[in-house]
Parts: C-alpha cells; sequence; structure tokens
C-alpha cells in the first residue's frame, strides 16, 4: 500500500473512530444521562408515593389523637357506657373520618369497643382484629406504653395491608392519666391504591411482601422505569412493596436526537476526509514518502545513507533531527548491551556471595570455637611439667604431683583432640558443600542444572550440615512421615540443598523476631501433577513472626526484607525464587498474619529417569 492510501485509510479511520466515540459517548454518556433522569423521575414519583401514604397516616393518626383526646371517650373507657357508642360510633362518623376499623382497649390491652365497616356497602368487614377480647401479646403498641403519644403504621390483615394509628385516651385536655388507647386504620384496597396514587400522580401497583432490606430497587425496561418500595409493618416484619411505572419516554426522544447528530457527524466527516485528502496530496505525500522508505530501510538494519533533505520547511527540519536521532540511537544501543551484561553479572555475583556466605558462616563459627579449645587447652603447663620431670633435683613429691598433672592434661588433651577432629570432619563436609555450590553455579551460569535421585530427608540433613549452629540451636526441624514415604525423588539437589537453606535460615530468623527460644519448622511433601506432569509439591510451615498480609507478595521481590538493612540485604528468598523459576518451578508463601508463623510453598518438576541418566553422564564429563 502506497503512502496516498495509507494516508486516506488513516483519515478515514482517524475519522470512523470520531464517528464510533461519538456513537459510544452517545449510548455511554448521553443515553446514561437521559436514563439518569428518567431514575431519578421514578425516585421521586416513588418519594410522592411516600408522602401520599405518609399523608394517609398522618390523617388517620390524626383522627385517633382527635378521638383520644375527648373528654367522651376518656368517660367511656372508664364506665363504659352504651350511650357513647349509639351517639358517636355511627356509620356516618367512620365515613367522615375515612376508617374502616375503630377499637378502644384498655391500658391492659383488652378490647373495650370494636367496630369494622365496609364504607361502601355499610356491612361489617370481619376483620380477624375485632374477634378477640384483647390485643396480641406482641403487638408493639399499648397504651401503658404510648404515654401522651401517637404511634402509627401498617399492619396485616386478612383481607390484606391496613393504614392504622394509636393514642392514649386522655381527658380532653392532653392530660392523663392514660385509660386506653383508641385504634383506627383504613383498609390500603385498590380505591386507596387509586387515590394514592393520583394524589402523586404516578402510575402504583402494589405488590405483595418480599424479604429485602427495607431498600427502595429500581429495574428498567424498555417500555418503563420500576422502582419497588418495600414497607414494613409494626411489627419489623415485611407486609407489602409498592412499584412505580414512569414510561421511558425521555430515553425515546434522546435515542431519536442521537442518531440524527450521528447521520450528521458521518456526513462532515466524509467532506472533510475529501479535503484533506486532496491538502496532503499537494504538501505532505510525496516529502513524507521519501522518509517513510528511509525509516524502513533503517528499521531492516540497512547501512542506508542519511536523508540530507535540502529543504527549510518541517519537513526538511525533520528529515535532519531524524539523521540524528538515528545517530544517538546506534550509541545507546550499544551502551545498553554494555550495561546489561554488567547488571546480569552483578545479579549472578549477588546470588553466589549470598549463598557462599551462607555456607561459610557455619565454617566460620566452628573454626573460632576449634581456636577457642586449642587457646584454652593446658599445652604450655604440659611441657613445663614434662621439663621439671626431666630435672634431676625434682623432689619425690613435685615428681609425683606432675605426673598426675600429666595424667589429668593428657585426657583434657585427647578430649580436645576428638573434638578438633569432629569439627574439622564437619567442616570437611561443609567445604565440601561451598565446593559442589561454586560448581552449581558455574553450571547454572551455563544453564545446566545436575539432576540426581535423592532423599528428603537425607536432604534436609544435607542443608542442616551448612546452615549456622545458632539456627539450628533456636529451631527444631520436624520432618514429618510424608517425607520419607516419597522415598527417592529426582531433582537438581545442590539447589534445592540451598533453597532448604536459605528458608531454615530465614525460619530461625522469624523465631527469633517473635521472641521465642525455641521454635519449629515442619516440613511436609507430596507428590501432584500438573498437565500430566509430576511435580514435588514441598511445605515448609514455621511457628515465628509470621509476614504482615500487605507483604505476602513482596517477600521474593529484589532488596525487599523486614529485618535490619545492615544484616539483610533481600537477596535469599529473591535469589531462592529465581532459583526454582530456573528449574520450572515456582514458590510462595502464606501466612495468617504477624504472630501465627508462615509458610513456604516449593513446587518443582520432577525429572524423569532418562533426564538423570542423560544429566549424570554430562557431569562426569
Amino acid at each position: 500500500m502506497n503512502i496516498r492510501a495509507q494516508v486516506t485509510v488513516l483519515i478515514a479511520g482517524v475519522f470512523v473512530i470520531l464517528g464510533l466515540a461519538a456513537i459510544l459517548i452517545g449510548k455511554l454518556v448521553i443515553m446514561p444521562s437521559f436514563e439518569q433522569l428518567e431514575r431519578a423521575d421514578a425516585r421521586t414519583a416513588m418519594r410522592r408515593i411516600e408522602h401520599a401514604l405518609d399523608q394517609k397516616l398522618e390523617q388517620v393518626s390524626i383522627a385517633s389523637r382527635d378521638w383520644g383526646n375527648w373528654t367522651d371517650a376518656y368517660r367511656f373507657a372508664a364506665d363504659g357506657n352504651r350511650e357513647f357508642i349509639t351517639a358517636n360510633i355511627t356509620d356516618v362518623a367512620l365515613k367522615q373520618i375515612d376508617i374502616n376499623l375503630l377499637m378502644i382497649v384498655d391500658l391492659q390491652g383488652k378490647v373495650i369497643l370494636a367496630r369494622d365497616e365496609d364504607l361502601k356497602t355499610e356491612r361489617p368487614l370481619g376483620l380477624d382484629l375485632t374477634r378477640h377480647d384483647s390485643l396480641p401479646p406482641n403487638f408493639p403498641w399499648h397504651a401503658d406504653r404510648l404515654d401522651t403519644r401517637a404511634a402509627r403504621g401498617l399492619i396485616q390483615t386478612n383481607l390484606g395491608p391496613m393504614v392504622i394509628a394509636a393514642a392514649p385516651i386522655l381527658d380532653g385536655y392532653g392530660r392523663g392519666p392514660p385509660r386506653g388507647m383508641v385504634l383506627m386504620g383504613t383498609l390500603l384496597n385498590e380505591d386507596a391504591v387509586e387515590a394514592i396514587a393520583a394524589q402523586a400522580q404516578a402510575h402504583l401497583v402494589m405488590l405483595p411482601a418480599m424479604a429485602q432490606d427495607g431498600l427502595a430497587s429500581l429495574r428498567a425496561t424498555d417500555a418503563v422505569v420500576q422502582v419497588f418500595q418495600p414497607f414494613n409493618d409494626v411489627f419489623g416484619h415485611p407486609i407489602l412493596q409498592l412499584r412505580v411505572d414512569v414510561p421511558r419516554a425521555i430515553t425515546a426522544s434522546g435515542k431519536a436526537a442521537v442518531k440524527v447528530a450521528a447521520w450528521a457527524l458521518l456526513g462532515a466527516a466524509v467532506v472533510v476526509t475529501l479535503l484533506l485528502i486532496v491538502v496532503l496530496n499537494r504538501v505532505i505525500l510525496g516529502p513524507l514518502a521519501q522518509v517513510t522508505r528511509y525509516a524502513v530501510a533503517i528499521g531492516e538494519g540497512a547501512d542506508a545513507p542519511a536523508l540530507d533533505l535540502k529543504r527549510s520547511d518541517e519537513m526538511g527540519v525533520l528529515a535532519r533531527e531524524f539523521d540524528r536521532m538515528v545517530e544517538r540511537v546506534n550509541e545507546t544501543r550499544m551502551q545498553l548491551v554494555d550495561r546489561s551484561f554488567q547488571a546480569g553479572f552483578a545479579e549472578l555475583a549477588k546470588g553466589v556471595l549470598h549463598n557462599l556466605g551462607n555456607a561459610m558462616t557455619p565454617i566460620g563459627v566452628r573454626l573460632a570455637n576449634l581456636g577457642e579449645r586449642l587457646r584454652q587447652a593446658p599445652a604450655e603447663e604440659v611441657e613445663i611439667a614434662v621439663g621439671e620431670l626431666q630435672s634431676p633435683d625434682c623432689e619425690p613429691q613435685r615428681r609425683a604431683d606432675l605426673e598426675q598433672f600429666l595424667r589429668l592434661a593428657g585426657k583434657e588433651l585427647a578430649a580436645t583432640v576428638r573434638g578438633t577432629q569432629d569439627d574439622v570432619a564437619v567442616m570437611i563436609r561443609q567445604t565440601s558443600a561451598v565446593q559442589t555450590t561454586l560448581a552449581e553455579q558455574m553450571r547454572s551460569a551455563r544453564n545446566e542444572h545436575v539432576i540426581e535421585p535423592v532423599r528428603l530427608t537425607e536432604l534436609v540433613s544435607q542443608s542442616l550440615e551448612i546452615v549456622p549452629d545458632s539456627c539450628r540451636q533456636r529451631l527444631t526441624v520436624d520432618a514429618d512421615e510424608t517425607l520419607r514415604k516419597l522415598g527417592m525423588v529426582r531433582v537438581a539437589r545442590t539447589v534445592l540443598r540451598l533453597v532448604l537453606q536459605n528458608l531454615i535460615i530465614n525460619a530461625a530468623d522469624a523465631v527469633r523476631d517473635a521472641g521465642k527460644e525455641k521454635g519449629t519448622l515442619r516440613l511436609s511433601a507430596e507428590i501432584v501433577r500438573d498437565q500430566d506432569v509430576p511435580q514435588l509439591h514441598l511445605q515448609c510451615r514455621d511457628d515465628g513472626c509470621g509476614i504482615a498480609p500487605q507483604n505476602i507478595e513482596r517477600v521474593f521481590e529484589k532488596g525487599f526484607s523486614t529485618k535490619s538493612p545492615e544484616t539483610n540485604h533481600g537477596i535469599g528468598l529473591h535469589w531462592c525464587a529465581n532459583a526454582i523459576s530456573a528449574l520450572g518451578g515456582r514458590i510462595w508463601a502464606a501466612s495468617e498474619g504477624p504472630g501465627l508463623g508462615a509458610s513456604m510453598h516449593l513446587l518443582v518438576p520432577l525429572a524423569p529417569r532418562e533426564n538423570v541418566s542423560a544429566a549424570a553422564a554430562s557431569a562426569a564429563a
């Protein structure tokens, strides 16, 4: 594709992207804003419904308070005279205050008067609340609890939800003591729901109660936005939910407007694209083709001559700067190669030095202890005693004392020699481990690892030999039965031994940081299969200070350490991660938190038998 076609496609692509961006903005910004308006309108409608329902509650509450603070009702609650019922509890009275239920109860909750009526037919409703002689024991409103206040809410009846309110019966002057309670209620039937909807100017549907958290929920369909508001009864249980349906007229208008805008933008984009192509063909595309060919040649590694365009405009400046940039890139590439080599060499040296430091520490400690024992040995005293015994002037008693001293000194020197022999044997094994480590590091530098069959229990013992005595004294290493049951496994023994050495030292340090004199490191193992490849899963769990959650993912980072920077440089676990990764495995940490210990997990592929033979033959050669 030539430059002209590329530029044409580019410009067309830019406007296509702009068109797509406009469409996306319309769908993701403009249309959601319309939807937000509809949702806000729906929520506002629900608030109006709630306000209308609250007004209904307030209307019943006002009526109950009015009847409760009435001298005749106060007298009736005391003597139960029938004249009060005949004169006041009439169909007209119930219609005037628009209630279906009127009850008067005494202080103990006993029903003195109960009247329910269908206001249209003027017949009794048969409410279950009026069939009993007293209020339910769990009814939250009682006259002795209302004091001089009123209460209101919803209650479920056998005929459906009811708006109910209660007020104490006072003496007509707002004073007590109260003699009972007046309860009034209105059924929330279809007529009542339609009246509430008309008052709120919204389409309202009453639905059965559902177990919800009491918060409003919203659901949008293609036609309407629906808001669901649950309500609880006076007992705190769900009793009903109201649904407001708001037509999505705003979204429909918005879709039409966005569609018109999109077509207009598309037409403008076509016109602008054609104009830009004409201008670019005359001014830019020719010189740009030359620069492009030069850039392709440089990208392919060709030894192309510099552009050296003899132009004074922006294209000429671009060509000269491009020539200078190519020259600087060539210089930077050579510097980057040199620095990469130095950085890789330094990283390898850090890992080698860290592992050698761990291996040399126990040797240094044993040499120091050996030197101290040799200094304390009575060698000089023995030489002096032997010199005195050889003198002819030595008295018999002195000679007997010297001979006794030489016998005791001989025993002490023999014990010192035996201890020295043991230390030398251990240091020989540790020195051999250092030599093996160096050989393994040389092989790893050539991306080679010797795979050997090894028993995990022996591998743990070999790792302990190169761990400082102070760490072994502070830590009890408990290798459970799973290590012995696995038998021989074929792994890079030297690498795993160095990794275990680092993990044992870190576990000992964690026990020390936890303030314990003695801790335990438990080792367990199992064979798992990942994509039909057998792998060794080794788990090392200590009871030390644990790992903070924010540090779980960072413990294997280079340079990261929670210990003092004077004694730790954050190399050990970083080297372990790199070494296990080089074997094709992985390592991860787990901890329940500070003070709860930590566990390290190693997952290493097991080598098949033929690979072991080939690796051993290569090492021998």
